[in-house]
């Protein structure tokens, strides 16, 4: 159980929502983190991203090849297992829980630091609200932009399922490809996309509380950071098993 009581931070928690969600005081300033976000949230991830899916695409075709070499079992089920390993759980929770550690930690951290520093402070005597001008721009992005690199992920893990397969002589490309299209559901890429949207707003969301929340100096920063990461990655698991059942269902 957390220090204070699970149910003590819930209610912390959807007080300050109800502080983020309120109408934005001056839009044009609104928008203008908002673009801010999407770059230092989003198109900074990109990189990561594209790594680790182009491996995570081979890894998931030579191990599908591995235990797939019954004669019976024709080649191009190795481009179908990697197709919907991809689709369905790997381009939308696995690289969710990556972001709540880059993502997650880099909110908490900055949110925190301004806290301990007295920024959050100054802003509210100035009569800004604090919360929505600093953190609802980031979850809008993150809601915003995420989708995209979900997208990015799915084409460039089986984009790399291809190349490392026909490169050690797994699978020949005409395979992978019958693999890629046999019974292909439009919905999985739906499903995927709908996760990635609420993976999104919790990694935000929940590092944002922890960051804004700090109470001490710079080691308490640090601390809020790794319990950003570690709640943010739980949520995720628990909201993958939920809508799971719900939208597969």
């Amino acid at each position: 159980m957390l220090p204070k009581g699970l149910f003590y931070h819930l209610g912390q928690y959807y007080m300050l929502m109800g502080k983020v969600f309120a109408k934005p005081e001056k839009h044009k300033l609104f928008y203008k983190q908002f673009v801010k976000e999407v770059s230092a949230l989003g198109l900074s991830s990109l990189g990561i991203i594209a790594i680790i899916s182009l491996f995570m695409g081979a890894v998931i075709t030579i191990q599908t090849a591995y235990n797939t070499e019954n004669p019976l079992l024709p080649p191009y089920l190795i481009g179908l297992a990697a197709r919907d390993s991809i689709l369905l759980e790997f381009s939308s929770t696995m690289i969710a829980l990556i972001l709540a550690g880059k993502v997650g930690s880099s909110i908490a951290s900055e949110l925190g630091t301004m806290r301990v520093t007295e920024q959050i402070d100054a802003l509210e005597i100035m009569g800004v609200n604090s919360a929505g001008y600093l953190i609802l721009p980031k979850i809008t992005a993150a809601m915003a932009f995420n989708p995209f690199l979900c997208l990015v992920s799915m084409t460039v893990g089986i984009f790399g399922g291809w190349l490392v397969g026909t490169a050690v002589g797994v699978i020949t490309t005409e395979q992978y490809i019958i693999g890629i299209q046999y019974a292909f559901e439009p919905y999985y890429i739906t499903y995927s996309v709908i996760k990635t949207i609420v993976f999104a707003f919790i990694i935000t969301s929940i590092s944002a509380y922890y960051g804004y929340n700090v109470e001490g100096g710079s080691l308490e920063v640090g601390r809020s950071s790794t319990r950003a990461v570690v709640y943010s990655s739980v949520v995720i698991l628990l909201f993958n098993l939920i809508l799971t059942q719900l939208l597969l269902s």
